[in-house]
């Protein structure tokens, strides 16, 4: 699976267009904003989109997710269910943040654990990682040791707990009981920063001490 990084809104977070080097079919990933910019990097690319993955229900991670989907005709898929109060209430965050106004949004499919989403001859794994946001998933290439983390663990970090029906204990539970199982190989494009190694974060990231 081939990837190209996005940053977009002020919040700079990680819109990952990813893609199926044989088919060139590709997902845009956690599209927050910034439509025309992503618009553009795809195009850039020569890739066929042919759905919009969601992580989480956060404004900065699904803001132009409905655009992009009515602009490239395809279906919204994700995040797990739990995350329907995020994702209904994006009017309220935009509001919150002085922003343009972001309807509220329902995908064409919840995700939950255990579920498969196909892209071309590349298939992700989704696993339920809850703690940043009760429904908030992540989709892991197995064969290509690829994962896509949201905003579970970052790069020296792991994400805020401090938001409606969020949980520390949960956010370290999801990251040391599925993510870091995964293996040290596994490099992982996270919501906002650089991307990193599991076996890194598991040897130096101070949360995982």
């Amino acid at each position: 699976m081939d990837y190209h990084i996005i940053p977009v809104t002020a919040f700079s977070q990680n819109c990952s267009l990813i893609w199926c080097s044989e088919t060139r079919q590709a997902a845009l990933v956690d599209p927050g904003g910034d439509a025309e910019r992503i618009k553009h990097a795809v195009s850039q690319q020569n890739v066929d989109v042919v759905q919009i993955l969601l992580t989480h229900g956060h404004l900065d991670h699904a803001g132009a997710a409905a655009e992009m989907a009515a602009h490239y005709g395809v279906p919204i898929i994700g995040p797990q269910k739990r995350d329907a109060f995020w994702l209904e209430g994006l009017p309220a965050q935009s509001k919150m943040f002085g922003l343009a106004t972001c309807p509220p949004l329902t995908p064409d499919r919840w995700l939950e654990e255990g579920d498969h989403v196909q892209l071309g001859h590349v298939d992700l794994d989704v696993l339920h990682c809850p703690g940043h946001t009760p429904g908030h998933i992540v989709f892991f290439d197995r064969v290509g040791r690829l994962l896509v983390s949201g905003d579970v663990i970052f790069n020296g970090g792991v994400g805020r707990s401090d938001f409606p029906q969020g949980s520390h204990h949960d956010l370290i539970n999801s990251i040391r009981d599925k993510l870091l199982p995964l293996g040290d190989d596994v490099m992982f494009i996270p919501g906002h920063g650089p991307m990193s190694t599991l076996g890194h974060e598991r040897l130096t990231n101070p949360f995982l001490q």
